[in-house]
């Protein structure tokens, strides 16, 4: 599987992470997903949702690369106590009144610009939820003071839009040219209605500008993952099928550039398909993507992404979920407008 440019073929390997059902996997039982992948100092990271033990509130967790050694799909740990326990990277001592009931979901890491503190700072925004798993949902953060991953006392973006029905999640953020940049959903899973939006702010945390439809309904956008490479934008983005039939060829990991990360969907360049909601056992019909490059060789990019399957586990939610990579051996140079999706 691959998409063609001008030159040929572009090859892309998919590799399975974590799989709660697969001893091979190193997940030791626990259910996560949702990566957000950076690397800090000499070493690489991957903050994830999930539950430790495949039930409760959601809580975020880590995983990490040895210091010193590329960036890859394989031999990441997850981070755990002398119990072998997963570790979250925050209690709920603040925040519980907005995220404790129904978790923290979909993780962005961004490392930006504190006006008020006067400094940079490293945070994780999430999706918190006060109720149940399945929202509404508020977004918040989690700081790092030097030590310490911090909760926060209350999210700072929540709905206000007709639009977005009371709930916004799945946050992707940059800070670039002095704003921090939030792409997210808006509407509900359960209703089949997803809206991605857009809105900015100085601090990250107050003044956001009005919030602006990215992409509508029924493009069924889930994720808006950007990163700059080079003097240029990119974006791997998930089309998702939520209902009880047979997906349409569109659902699946896209990717775009653009000259600026532009708040319209239009402005960016025309998409190009990586993946499709193709069966692959482990996973179907990919999700939440997030996008980094080879340390050694900037034109190798990986993937990572969300996948689940059915299981024959009685109940109303007889499915698993997984965490893949896809591995692609020669991404497009931004902006190139010979890139097409392969048929």
């Amino acid at each position: 599987m691959g998409f063609k440019l001008t030159n040929g073929v572009v090859a892309s390997t998919e590799v399975k992470i974590f799989d709660p059902r697969d001893a091979l996997s190193a997940s030791g039982g626990g259910e996560v997903l949702d990566a957000t992948v950076v690397k800090r100092g000499n070493q690489w990271w991957m903050y994830l949702a999930g539950q430790a033990h495949g039930y409760g509130a959601t809580q975020l967790f880590s995983a990490t690369l040895p210091a010193n050694v590329p960036l890859s799909a394989l031999g990441w740990r997850l981070t755990r106590d002398a119990s072998g326990e997963l570790t979250a990277l925050a209690g709920n001592e603040l925040s519980g009144a907005w995220d404790a009931q129904g978790g923290r979901h979909c993780p962005s890491y961004v490392k930006g610009w504190d006006p008020d503190a006067g400094k940079w700072v490293e945070r994780i925004y999430y999706a918190g939820a006060a109720e149940n798993l399945w929202g509404p949902y508020s977004i918040g953060y989690l700081e790092w003071d030097g030590t310490n991953w911090v909760d926060q006392a209350e999210p700072v973006f929540e709905a206000n839009e007709d639009w977005e029905r009371g709930s916004v999640y799945e946050p992707n953020l940059i800070y670039d040219d002095g704003k921090w940049k939030l792409w997210y959903v808006a509407g509900s899973n359960m209703e089949d209605y997803l809206v991605q939006g857009f809105a900015e702010s100085e601090d990250g945390r107050t003044g956001w500008s009005k919030h602006e439809i990215f992409a509508r309904a029924e493009m069924k956008m889930f994720d808006f993952c950007v990163v700059k490479r080079r003097d240029a934008y990119e974006a791997v983005f998930s089309r998702v099928w939520l209902v009880d039939t047979p997906p349409i060829p569109e659902t699946g990991l896209w990717w775009c550039s653009a000259e600026s990360p532009f708040s319209e969907l239009s402005k960016w360049s025309e998409p190009v398909q990586l993946m499709t909601a193709a069966d692959r056992g482990w996973h179907v019909g990919p999700w939440k993507p997030s996008l980094q490059y080879d340390d050694t060789d900037s034109s190798r990019a990986f993937v990572f992404f969300d996948g689940c399957y059915r299981t024959s586990d009685p109940g109303s939610f007889p499915f698993a979920f997984t965490l893949g990579c896809l591995e692609v051996e020669r991404m497009p140079d931004p902006g190139d407008s010979a890139a097409r999706s392969e048929t």
